[in-house]
């Protein structure tokens, strides 16, 4: 009976032990990531590019029209640059039973949204029944809600939205994107999950997942909104982990091989 006791508390001190590790890692984990938060750019709103109007022609006298402002390329963008996208987790309501735990790629399209809108996700409450409503859409458009890829993803902002500013791309470079957001476009990504290495997943992480690219930082990282954790607010990834990450969900399953593909939205 002491020897079972003996045994006991020693199992009751390694748990203590590894539960006060634990504890200590995820905190050096949030010091660290608040430091690389403090440094960010601003976050600049949603400015809608309005088209040019057409020139009339005018006496030689006169003077020549302004020309339209060009699209940012390499050689003049922004070293860093930053979007003011609301954020939502998938799960406002921290219950991350379905279809919760399948609300990526819902709660980065409510994101997105949000931004090109220029309005906020006030409360939980707010984006719970956002979600949900976007999920009937799906369910009544596709059969389900689970899994959709970036044209299905499309569609909804198309056809539930009415939103039409959007733009599949494929195979983007690094550069395609950082040129999306200098021009005020947030970028929607579809990727392997577990390539990513989010210490906030419940480990190893998703199979296939969705997040919002709304800025880049001089020392070649991309800020993100990651709707899988409540840390996802402006989260840091390395640029290449994201470039290597991108697949599209495939109906088989296989996600590492599902195509390089973005949608550039605003």
């Amino acid at each position: 009976m002491r020897v079972r006791s003996k045994y006991i508390l020693i199992g009751s001190i390694a748990i203590t032990i590894i539960a006060a590790g634990a504890f200590t890692w995820n905190k050096r984990i949030d010091i660290a990531r608040s430091l690389e938060q403090s440094t960010l750019p601003t976050a600049v709103p949603y400015q809608p590019t309005t088209p040019s109007p057409i020139p009339t022609k005018q006496p030689r006298s006169s003077i020549p029209p302004q020309l339209p402002t060009p699209t940012p390329t390499p050689a003049n963008i922004a070293t860093q640059a930053n979007l003011a996208v609301p954020f939502t987790v998938q799960a406002p309501d921290a219950n991350w039973n379905e279809p919760y735990e399948n609300f990526c790629e819902e709660a980065s399209v409510l994101m997105a949204m949000s931004y090109v809108k220029n309005t906020t996700i006030p409360d939980t409450a707010f984006a719970n029944t956002a979600l949900l409503k976007i999920k009937a859409f799906e369910d009544k458009k596709f059969g389900y809600y689970k899994d959709t890829t970036i044209a299905q993803t499309a569609i909804i902002f198309k056809e539930y939205f009415k939103y039409t500013n959007i733009k599949v791309m494929q195979n983007p470079s690094i550069q395609d994107i950082k040129n999306a957001i200098a021009a005020k476009k947030l970028v929607i990504v579809p990727v392997a999950g577990r390539e990513l290495g989010n210490p906030y997943f419940q480990q190893p992480g998703p199979i296939y997942h969705m997040l919002v690219i709304k800025g880049y930082t001089a020392d070649n990282k991309f800020i993100t909104n990651d709707p899988g954790t409540r840390h996802g607010a402006d989260f840091l990834y390395n640029q290449q982990t994201i470039m290597n990450a991108i697949h599209d969900w495939r109906p088989d399953g296989n996600i590492e091989l599902g195509s390089k593909v973005v949608l550039i939205v605003g």
